[in-house]
């Protein structure tokens, strides 16, 4: 029974591996020292709400909640992951500043996002790109790990992070 268990543990956790992989990207964590450094980099303030796309463990979201004074909303389609970050969230007692969604960030409105951080796979970036473009608003801070955003130059760069900042359109009046 025990045997039985494992092995469908196992294989929960490589079809786990196998799905983000498909959808986005596989789930590499960031280091907690680059968390901070994205979140420094984004210019993170107390009140702004802090997008994480592919939120793992959690990570950004606890990071942005607890340090920085941000509402942070996770959007996580592995299920072992986002079951994983619920339980953190619950523990660390930061269900009033972290919302997590279950689903694929490619579907959910992104708009409400001051800051938006995402550590994904070159073509995934290159498919989001015009997503950001369209529902972000003025002045809206894009933080990736690694992978560019093509046609999208960024404002600063910090080791491997680079932060974009959508300032395509004028500010409303």
């Amino acid at each position: 029974m025990v045997g039985f268990v494992a092995l469908g543990l196992f294989v929960a956790f490589i079809v786990s591996i196998g799905w983000t992989h498909y959808r986005g990207a596989p789930w590499v964590p960031s280091t907690r020292a680059m968390v901070r450094e994205m979140l420094s980099l984004a210019d993170v303030k107390p009140g702004d709400v802090v997008y994480d796309l592919g939120c793992g463990d959690g990570r950004f979201l606890i990071t942005a909640a607890w340090e920085y004074g941000a509402t942070a909303v996770g959007i996580e389609i592995d299920p072992l992951r986002y079951m994983w970050c619920q339980l953190l969230i619950t523990v660390l007692r930061c269900r009033g500043r972290v919302r997590l969604i279950f689903g694929d960030f490619f579907k959910q409105d992104l708009g409400g996002a001051d800051v938006v951080t995402c550590y994904l796979a070159h073509d995934t970036n290159q498919k989001l790109a015009a997503k950001l473009k369209e529902e972000l608003r003025f002045g809206a801070r894009v933080v990736s790990n690694t992978y560019r955003f093509e046609g999208m130059d960024p404002v600063r760069t910090m080791g491997p992070a680079r932060l974009y900042v959508l300032c395509q359109e004028s500010p409303p009046n």
